[in-house]
Formats: C-alpha cells, sequence, structure tokens
C-alpha cells in the first residue's frame, strides 16, 4: 500500500503530504545525503501503511503534524540534518516500522538520543491530549540540556493549535489552549522565541475567548488603513534623517501589536480598545559591524530623540544588559504627531535574529556570540525546574518562574546579579549563598536599611546584614518569591528540624537516665505511636518546641514498662527538686551566678533578662531552668499552668558589671534626615555597650524599627533608653 491509494487517507491530505516531502526535500537538498533521505522515505511510506494508528485524539494525521513540524522547525533555526531527521522518523518509532537501533546504525547516535527523548513525549501524549505540569516538569529535566527537543516540543504544540481551527472538538481544542498558556508559551517566552510565542498566545485566545478575540480582529480590521497611514507619517521623518548618515545602514519596519498582547493591556490598565493607542511598534534595524553596534543603536536614539520628545521612565537598555535569553534591544517611548505615544525599538540585525527566534538562532545566524549565553540559559531553566516543588508546579508557579521578568541588582563591590522581577531582600541573598540566605536579617539598600521582605527594584546596590543568632522560618516561604530561594529554605528548614528533632531525642534520652529510668527505643515506639505520631522526627519536633511536657512522656513511659504503675505515687516535685538545698538557707531559692555547678539554665529568649531584672526560673521539660524577668509576656500563663515547676530567683552580686546580655529595643520616630545616624552615635560612644544589629522601616514621615545590642546590667540600659529618648524626632523606646 502506498501514499496514493491509502484508503485511510482522504485525497487532500494525500496531496499535503506529497507537496510538504517535496518542500523538504528541495530545502534539504545539498543537507542530507540521498541515501539518507531515501531511508527516511521508505519508513514514511511505511509508517503510513499501518492502519492502526492513523488518527490522534482529534483526527489528525500524525504524519502530517509531524512533516508540518519539521518545516517550521526548519524555518525558525534553519534546516540541519540530525533535528529534521529525528522529527520525520519520530512517528515512524513509534508505529514500530523502524528501531532506534536501526536508525542509530543509518543515521548516527545523535539522532538516535534525540529520538530516544521524542518518545518520552509520545509515551505521554498517548495517554491524553494534554500533559500535567509536574510531568511536564520532570520531561524536561531529563533532556533540559539539548534545547533542540525544547524547540521541537513547543514547534509540535503550535502545529496542534493551528489544526485545531478545524476541529469540532471544542473541549479537547480549549484544554489544548489552555495547556499551551500554562506551559508552553512561558516556555517560549523564557527561551525568546517570540515570533512562535506571540502566534501561540493569539491561537489560545482564540479557543479560550473566542468572542473577545474575534471582537479585536475586527477593531484592528476596521482600523488597519488609518494605522498604517500613522505609520508611515511617524517613519518618514525619521528615514529622512537617518539618510544623511551614509554610514548608518538602516530598515525600517511597523508591526501591529498581537491581539493577545492588546487584550492584556486591556485588562491591565482597564482601557477599552478605543483607548489603547500604542498598538503597534516601530522597530529600525541597523546592518551594523559588530564592533559598532551599539554606538550606532545609541546614535539611531539620539536623531530619534531630537526629533520626538522621548518618555525617560520608558527608557529600556537591554544593549548594555541583554536579557538572559540574548535578548538585545534599545526601546524607547516618544510623543508621536498627533499627541499619540509610539514605542520605538531599535536593534541591529544580529540583535534582530536573537529577538526574533531566541537563542535558536545561533544555529542560523553567522556571527551571534550567544553559546555561553545559550549555556546559561538552559542552566537557569534547570535551577527554575530543579527548585520547584510539587506545591509550587500545582499552584501554577511553573508558569510564574518561566514569565518572569527581570531586575539587575549590584554587591558593593560592583558585581552584577540577576534576578527576577519582584526579588525581594530574601531572593538576593539565598542567591549570593545558602549560608549568607539563612542568617540574614535585613539589608542595606543605596545605603537605606531595609527588611528581608523589601522589594528590590533594578539597579539597586544592596549589601545584606546577617546575624549569628538568625536562623530561617517558615514564613520565609512567603516573602521569597523565587523558586531557587524557597527550595533553600525548604531545605534549611528541614536541616534545623532534624538537628532540633536530633536534640529533643538526646535531651530525653538524657533526661530518663537522671531519673535512673533505662530508655527503650521499642517502648518509646510505642509510646509515640499511641500519642498519634505517625513519625518519629515529629513527636521529637514536638518535644523540642516544648508543646509536650516531660510529665506526660513521664508517665505514659512508665505505664507501657509497668502496668501497675500509678501516676499518682510520683509528683511533679521529682523532677524539680534539683533545686532542693543548692544553697545555704535552703529556702529553694535560685541564685543565679556565672560558676553554678549541678544546674542547666539559661536565660530565656522570650523576655531576655539582664542582671539588675527581678526574675525567676521555670523548670523546662529537658530538665534544665529558663531564667525570666517577672514582667515577662509569659510569666502569667506559666504560673497559672505549671506553679509546680516556678522557682524564685535572684542574680548574684557577683554578676554586675561583668556579663554582657543581648537586649533588644524598639525605637519609633519622625523620619527627618540624619536622625538613625544620630542614636547609632549616641550608642557607639557608651561604655559596656554595643550594637549588634539594626533594622529600620519607613512608614510616610515615621520610622520603626530594632536596635539589638549588648549591655551589662539593667540600670545601663535604663540610662542609655533616657538618652535616646531624649533625640529629637524620636517619639518612643521600649524594650522588647
Amino acid at each position: 500500500m502506498t501514499i496514493e491509494n491509502n484508503i485511510y487517507i482522504t485525497p487532500e491530505e494525500r496531496d499535503e503530504i506529497l507537496l510538504l516531502i517535496r518542500k523538504l526535500r528541495k530545502n534539504l537538498d545539498g543537507r542530507l545525503p540521498a541515501a539518507d533521505f531515501r531511508f527516511v522515505k521508505q519508513c514514511i511510506t511505511k509508517s503510513i501503511e499501518k492502519s492502526g494508528n492513523m488518527r490522534d485524539t482529534f483526527g489528525f494525521v500524525p504524519v502530517i503534524l509531524d512533516l508540518h513540524t519539521a518545516y517550521l522547525v526548519g524555518e525558525e533555526i534553519g534546516l540541519h540534518r540530525e533535528i529534521m531527521v529525528s522529527i520525520l522518523l519520530n512517528r515512524c518509532i513509534q508505529n514500530g516500522v523502524v528501531t532506534i537501533e536501526e536508525v542509530k546504525e543509518h543515521m548516527g547516535d545523535n539522532v538516535a538520543r534525540m529520538l530516544t527523548n521524542l518518545t518520552q513525549i509520545n509515551s505521554l501524549y498517548a495517554k491524553s491530549p494534554t500533559i500535567e505540569s509536574e510531568n511536564f516538569r520532570n520531561l524536561l529535566l531529563s533532556f533540559a540540556n539539548d534545547m533542540r527537543i525544547i524547540l521541537i516540543m513547543i514547534a509540535s504544540r503550535l502545529v496542534i493549535l493551528r489544526r485545531m481551527a478545524t476541529s469540532t472538538d471544542l473541549e479537547g481544542r480549549k484544554q489544548v489552549a489552555q495547556e499551551a498558556s500554562k506551559l508552553y508559551i512561558p516556555l517560549a517566552h523564557k527561551l525568546g522565541f517570540y515570533k512562535l510565542k506571540s502566534e501561540m498566545e493569539d491561537l489560545a485566545l482564540r479557543y479560550t475567548e473566542g468572542e473577545i478575540h474575534a471582537e479585536l480582529s475586527r477593531k484592528l480590521e476596521e482600523t488597519a488603513a488609518s494605522r498604517e497611514d500613522y505609520m508611515a507619517s511617524f517613519i518618514r521623518p525619521i528615514e529622512k534623517a537617518l539618510r544623511k548618515n551614509p554610514h548608518i545602514k538602516f530598515r525600517i519596519k511597523g508591526r501591529t501589536k498581537s491581539i493577545n498582547s492588546i487584550w492584556q493591556k486591556m485588562k491591565r490598565q482597564k482601557l477599552p480598545f478605543e483607548n489603547i493607542y500604542d498598538l503597534f511598534a516601530i522597530r529600525i534595524i541597523i546592518d551594523s559591524e559588530p564592533q559598532n553596534e551599539k554606538s550606532e543603536c545609541w546614535q539611531v536614539y539620539s536623531i530619534v530623540t531630537d526629533m520626538y520628545t522621548p518618555n525617560p521612565n520608558r527608557l529600556r537598555d537591554w544593549l548594555s544588559v541583554p536579557k538572559s535569553n540574548g535578548y538585545e534591544s534599545l526601546h524607547t517611548t516618544v510623543i508621536g504627531p498627533e499627541g499619540r505615544w509610539v514605542e520605538v525599538q531599535i536593534r541591529t540585525e544580529r540583535m534582530d535574529a536573537v529577538a526574533e527566534h531566541g537563542l535558536a538562532a545561533h544555529w542560523r545566524y553567522k556571527g551571534i556570540k550567544s553559546e555561553k549565553g545559550l549555556d546559561n540559559l538552559l542552566a537557569s531553566i534547570r535551577d527554575t525546574l530543579e527548585n520547584l516543588s510539587e506545591e509550587d508546579v500545582s499552584d501554577n508557579k511553573f508558569k510564574m518562574e518561566l514569565y518572569k521578568d527581570e531586575i539587575f541588582v549590584f554587591t558593593p563591590k560592583g558585581d552584577l546579579h540577576r534576578l527576577a522581577k519582584g526579588a525581594t531582600i530574601l531572593d538576593f541573598a539565598f542567591c549570593i549563598h545558602t549560608g549568607v540566605g539563612s542568617k540574614c536579617t535585613g539589608a542595606l539598600v543605596n545605603g537605606r536599611n531595609v527588611p528581608i521582605r523589601h522589594v528590590l527594584n533594578n539597579g539597586d546596590q544592596v549589601e545584606i546584614i546577617t546575624s549569628n543568632s538568625q536562623t530561617p522560618k517558615q514564613a520565609w516561604l512567603g516573602i521569597a518569591k523565587t523558586g531557587r530561594a524557597r527550595a533553600k529554605i525548604r531545605q534549611a528548614l528541614k536541616d534545623l528540624t532534624a538537628r532540633q528533632a536530633d536534640l529533643a531525642r538526646e535531651m530525653l534520652i538524657r533526661k530518663f537516665k537522671n531519673h535512673k529510668i533505662e530508655y527503650d527505643e521499642s517502648v518509646m515506639d510505642q509510646l509515640i505511636r499511641k500519642m498519634g505520631f505517625k513519625r518519629l522526627s515529629d513527636f521529637y519536633q514536638r518535644v523540642a518546641e516544648g508543646d509536650i511536657d516531660f510529665v506526660d512522656i513521664h508517665k505514659r513511659y512508665q505505664a507501657i514498662v509497668n502496668p501497675e504503675y500509678n501516676e499518682n505515687t510520683h509528683s511533679a516535685k521529682d523532677f524539680t527538686l534539683i533545686t532542693e538545698n543548692e544553697h545555704q538557707g535552703g529556702n529553694d531559692v535560685l541564685v543565679i551566678e556565672r560558676n553554678l555547678k549541678g544546674i542547666d539554665y539559661k536565660l530565656s529568649k522570650c523576655c531576655a533578662p539582664i542582671f539588675g531584672d527581678e526574675i525567676f526560673g521555670f523548670v523546662t521539660i529537658n530538665g534544665g531552668i529558663s531564667i525570666h524577668r517577672k514582667e515577662c509576656s509569659n510569666a502569667k500563663q506559666l504560673r497559672e499552668r505549671y506553679p509546680y515547676r516556678i522557682i524564685e530567683a535572684r542574680w548574684s552580686d557577683t554578676m554586675g558589671n561583668k556579663g554582657q546580655y543581648q537586649v533588644t529595643l524598639r525605637i519609633v520616630g519622625h523620619d527627618d534626615i540624619g536622625i538613625v545616624n544620630n542614636i547609632t552615635s549616641l550608642i557607639t560612644q557608651e561604655k559596656d555597650v554595643m550594637m549588634r544589629g539594626i533594622n529600620i522601616e519607613t512608614h510616610d514621615t515615621l520610622f520603626s524599627g530594632t536596635l539589638t545590642l549588648t549591655i551589662s546590667e539593667n540600670s545601663k540600659l535604663n540610662k542609655l533608653i533616657s538618652k535616646i529618648e531624649s533625640i529629637k524626632g524620636v517619639k518612643q523606646v521600649r524594650r522588647l
């Protein structure tokens, strides 16, 4: 059976196949040896002769889709033997008319590897006309270093979208369009395939919001004539001025923006079609030598802005620092005739090749220096994919990560870092290093103190402020905006939880030993299950956080070991007797001194007591004692719930002027020039006071923030607070 008389193919489809083969053969002339072409054609013919898989879920002939994909890819990146042969043989492998081993023998290892990757795609799409985000991510990860496969995937989806126009399966058409919007269009955007991206966006809009697409198409057609006239009148004086510079070779073209981009702008600005004036852009393309590219682009910019007044806030310089996908261009928006805003894009032929075809253009156009850029881009895509959790993918953050625009920020030394638009101080800190991010407390941005949630802007100079006492927080996942930072935070939290759980387990074992109880792992496993925990780590984490009282653990453990155990025979005093008779007088007062032996105590973080404060002790679940200020916000609750664990305490006179205690002050005041400097200068002049950290935020005309410092005693702290309150502009100082 041949193509000419195949009963499963209509005459129109047969003619389409033969026409596409002739076009591909013509374009491949000289690039594909005759023997190779005969092998490919024989495989395609055999594949068509097999009737078992002639139509896909939409009723399309798969081989026609492959031929169109091959032709589209050839148009985008130039026809190369390996990529074209891989596309053409893809369906032949699926239909079993040839094996990958046979292809490897005839065409080589590279073609065989590409076909292996394409087979993975076939296996996923064989089950459904669309693909889940998580599967898509895993698929990309498996061949993220071969952009040819990614381009084939994008081109194949565009071919499907084109042909869906004739499909009567409206629901299937909508599913494919939604999948493209969520997965393929953002990927095309990230890779710089703007031509493919724009067409896919318009087709997706046509299938998902058909009435809107039809209405905008009609309005664009109605205004086409006047728009063409306006573009011609705008371009004419620019052409005249540029011709006066014979060394500048150029061409100018005007293009109407895509229907989707117009619709997105209407939604974003909440304007009707009639009020959208920048429906088109003017592109000036210079035929320039590589060494003269930037200077000639800026020269053209000068000529344009001498003629039309520019909007300085709309200048976009991607010449000095190109986008990560290799895009280079100079954009400005000027006021044209009739007071209308017009976007002007200035670039060279080389830059235009990359702008139209993405970094794939390095296969097609000579002189494009994008190999390094391509490697960096693929590395960034792999990083994005690897750092997105399953939760991120399900929350559509996959699309957001690929679609994000970029900003550029600098370190104090002038090192340039590229981040996604909307990135915060926390994102930047983790971009530098995980250790820096984990200890980040804020930053100096352009010399001004800002918190970790501060959103960075293009061109900011950033110096990260760290503290050794800082640890990652769960809330940071809501502050970080990049997948990379969120992945590092999750790992840091996981490591922190594991360390805390290990410490909690060691504490329990030590506590059991202090009570002369043998710690049995199997008994503890029973206890943990009876308490409703599925994982040991969850139990120990709750112990570490203080949510489970050792008294309860002790009683439950004894009940398992000895069923006749009576919990009333043991009182809470069994484990608070460590305070009895520790000091002469027997009045159970804990005296805090530097070399206190036999008692494990620590100063509570919730109220940070210092020498001179009125204090009390609280026996913790690990047998140690935490020291609190009597005015601690937690004091009332501790005394009411655990009165048997409260111990009277006081400072030893020997502790005075010999210790350094950390305290935090909350300061509120007017945001006057120099006020923060006045505060820090006062503190640095104080004897035995050291500033450890500062975090300031401004709100309109006020500022508020915290100062972390070390000081020797309560009386000195009170005097320091009085001095700070006397500074002009300070409204309130209080100890946290």
